[in-house]
């Protein structure tokens, strides 16, 4: 089969270029679309693919700030010509589902959530720093984009979800069946677990305002015990002004860190609520419990009592009394290990197999790593 993928936009690293990376060992010889690339934004290697842009990588500037370019998103992919290929396979939470393909094409669609700008404007709107003037004249533009997107569907064959709370969101949103749950690749083997902890508490995230990292900031506050956070964004100074001498803040720490970070963690702390979260998924492969949001993903891939614990209101002291709750529970680290080794890259590249060799009815014979 001649088969291409196609991504929004290859501008960050994350989890949805590491999900990439694995699609992309799965069909090795498929180019991948993409609107705009940034190289310098990604690992030396994304540089050896055969990556095909838009019209768009033509505007340095939209390669480091593509969030101005929104309304050219849908043009962007619609500017590709695929007519060409047997099977497309476009791996979006925005706009690159839209593309046109040959009615001969199978289009599989691994959805990792409908844009949420355009289906949870006003939560989006609220986490933006927006002025009135420039809230009140991006709303007609996301609602014609929502029009669009409502539309696009209609070219897709099969979708495919990262997980069920975004099954759920599509068959609301788009009035489509998801053909299968597929959960993300976490790299398990490259974690490991140590047999007595250290006192810490962890958080592994970027600093903005969704992931509710103040939220955490404020229980351990009340808490006085000790909260290592990793990772940088724009809340960082706001996030620092407010919190106690018991917190540290990391800023950017390398894979090698991070492993020995989950390692040695009492637990990681995971406040806010995510369509999947890898991060979840590293500290259980690390042998840690998680202390999560009882929301989202989270509600997937962590197991109440045994990998850890949930707190259901969104509120410090909802936080605060599942920390304290967790002192009282014990958790086996092989266990938990194993209940993170569900998710490791390996299963996620033989049920992406199975999955595309069932919907291509065993056309597709992979020639890729497995």
């Amino acid at each position: 089969m001649k088969i291409a993928i196609v991504h929004d936009y290859l501008t960050q690293n994350g989890g949805a270029e590491k999900t990439l990376e694995a699609i992309h060992e799965v069909f090795p010889d498929a180019p991948i679309y993409t609107s705009i690339f940034n190289p310098s934004a990604l690992p030396p290697y994304f540089g050896q693919w055969d990556i095909r842009t838009s019209f768009l990588q033509k505007i340095s500037y939209a390669r480091t700030h593509h969030q101005p370019f929104l309304p050219l998103y849908p043009f962007s992919f619609l500017s590709f010509d695929l007519e060409d290929y047997d099977l497309v396979i476009s791996f979006s939470s925005g706009f690159c589902h839209g593309i046109r393909v040959n009615k001969n094409t199978i289009h599989i669609n691994y959805c990792m959530t409908p844009p949420r700008f355009l289906w949870d404007q006003e939560r989006y709107l609220e986490r933006e720093t927006l002025g009135p003037f420039a809230r009140l004249a991006i709303r007609p533009l996301l609602y014609s984009l929502k029009k669009w997107d409502a539309a696009s569907v209609n070219g897709v064959d099969h979708f495919l979800s990262i997980s069920r709370a975004v099954e759920s969101r599509i068959e609301r949103f788009y009035h489509r069946q998801v053909e299968a749950v597929l959960y993300p690749p976490v790299d398990v083997e490259r974690f490991h677990h140590t047999s007595e902890p250290g006192e810490y508490y962890l958080i592994v995230s970027r600093l903005v305002p969704y992931k509710k990292v103040d939220l955490a900031v404020r229980a351990f506050n009340q808490l006085g015990l000790p909260l290592l956070i990793a990772g940088t964004g724009r809340d960082m100074e706001p996030l620092k002004g407010m919190a106690k001498a018991n917190i540290k803040f990391l800023g950017w720490v390398d894979d090698e860190g991070l492993s020995g970070l989950y390692a040695n963690c009492k637990a990681l702390i995971f406040p806010g609520e995510e369509d999947f979260g890898i991060v979840p998924v590293e500290a259980q492969a690390s042998g840690r419990p998680v202390v999560a949001y009882a929301a989202g993903g989270a509600l997937e891939t962590v197991t109440e009592g045994v990998t850890g614990t949930f707190f259901k209101e969104p509120v410090p002291e909802a936080l605060a009394e599942a920390v304290v709750r967790i002192d009282d529970l014990s958790f086996d680290p092989v266990a938990i290990r194993s209940h993170a080794e569900k998710f490791d890259t390996k299963v996620f590249k033989s049920n992406l197999m199975e999955i595309v060799s069932r919907l291509t009815t065993g056309r597709f014979t992979p020639s890729g790593t497995a």
